[in-house]
């Protein structure tokens, strides 16, 4: 018997039924494909193939590019110009603020050294572009924060945001095993993101000017896309050592740069990526769900998410920071503070690293990493659902560029 087509269509089709419930109930459907994963995973039926397991990772990378295309076509260079300090900004000093709450409050709550909450901290302090990036682009579809490009701006932001933290998890694991942080990881950073977006711009343009001189099908094009951003993200697995390269960002960078050279192909491959998503949301929060192991959440206690709501309070004070002096409105400001706190796909990634090298604080990691992916994932899509038609202003016309 073939357990992994098995795998595949309960993955499928239960991931759809139990996110169309969650929908019915006026909850998001990415709490449905979770519970999904948590209910098939190995750690409750274990009825998911191991060979799907194996690959899991991946699988789940593959749904990321996905949204990330789709994300990039949809962004006006105009656009990001306007939000540009706060941008970048929203991409390092949130996470700071989330990762030092974590310092202060963890060793408190919890009895950890300051380097195991820094540690911890790191895992924590990552938003998930596949929970933000979505609903942004919804806001955009519809127009919602449009006038002041509010979206976009949580969009740029949530995109590097995980490159900055993934450093400093490294540094912080590294000194956890005796290591000395390296000055270079720290330089890398601004290295990775300009080289992510230049050999994007780079590789759009190319395919802009391919495309306008050779007519070939939105399906080959798609399918050429996704073939280039698998070799960046190899490249980047391959090389990263030796040259500082953001993939993700790259991979964003090339649906800019088309649609701002070929803006009616960017939205009509938009709308191809968008068919993708439909699967890649599916496979992508359920097998994130099969990573959690709900014990460690039961276990977690009520200090462990008295501690994940007080870092929260420390994240959206750095997002607040963040915005001083534009011309956002305090609705705008609260928007923007809600929408940046959903966690997933970092954490599932990373959670149990610490807990994989050996380190002693690598049980109660996990354990937090899991209780912040069950709060933030599905209350955080839940909020910016509830919030964004009270927070924000909407446009009377929507720009077609935004359309997916």
């Amino acid at each position: 018997m073939n357990f992994i087509l098995i795998s595949i269509s309960m993955i499928l089709l239960m991931g759809m039924f139990m996110g169309w419930i969650c929908k019915k109930i006026h909850l998001p459907s990415l709490m449905g494909m979770l519970l999904t994963g948590i209910i098939l995973g190995p750690y409750s039926l274990n009825m998911i193939d191991d060979s799907i397991l194996n690959i899991s990772s991946d699988l789940r990378r593959i749904a990321l590019i996905i949204i990330l295309t789709r994300a990039g076509l949809s962004l006006d260079v105009n656009d990001l110009k306007k939000v540009g300090r706060p941008a970048i900004l929203m991409c390092f000093v949130p996470a700071c603020f989330e990762m030092l709450g974590m310092v202060l409050l963890a060793p408190k709550l919890l009895g950890i050294s300051i380097l195991d909450a820094a540690i911890m901290g790191a895992v924590v302090a990552a938003v998930s572009p596949a929970v933000i990036v979505p609903k942004m682009l919804k806001l955009m579809e519809e127009g919602y924060g449009v006038n002041h490009s509010i979206p976009q701006l949580i969009l740029a932001g949530a995109s590097v945001d995980d490159v900055f933290v993934i450093v400093m998890f490294s540094a912080f694991t590294g000194l956890a095993q005796g290591n000395d942080i390296s000055i270079r990881s720290f330089v890398n950073i601004p290295l990775s993101i300009v080289s992510g977006i230049l050999i994007g711009l780079l590789i759009g343009t190319i395919l802009a000017i391919y495309f306008k001189k050779i007519h070939i099908r939105d399906t080959s094009k798609v399918i050429i896309l996704l073939c280039i951003s698998f070799l960046l993200v190899t490249f980047e697995d391959k090389f990263s050592s030796i040259i500082p390269f953001a993939s993700l960002i790259a991979i964003m960078a090339i649906g800019i740069a088309l649609q701002k050279k070929r803006d009616i192909v960017a939205h009509r491959l938009s709308v191809k990526f968008n068919k993708l998503w439909v699967v890649a949301e599916i496979v992508l929060f359920v097998l994130v769900g099969a990573t959690l192991d709900i014990k460690y959440a039961v276990s977690a206690g009520v200090l462990s998410i008295i501690l994940i709501l007080g870092v929260l309070v420390f994240r959206m004070l750095g997002v607040c920071l963040c915005l001083l002096k534009t011309k956002l409105t305090l609705k705008e400001r609260m928007f923007c503070m809600i929408a940046y706190t959903p966690k997933a796909t970092v954490q599932a990634a990373i959670g149990g690293v610490p807990l994989a090298m050996g380190l002693s604080c690598g049980n109660i990691v996990l354990t937090v990493a899991v209780t912040a992916i069950l709060i933030t994932a599905p209350f955080g899509a839940l909020c910016i659902d509830i919030a964004y038609k009270k927070l924000l202003s909407k446009s009377d016309e929507p720009s077609v560029t935004h359309t997916i």
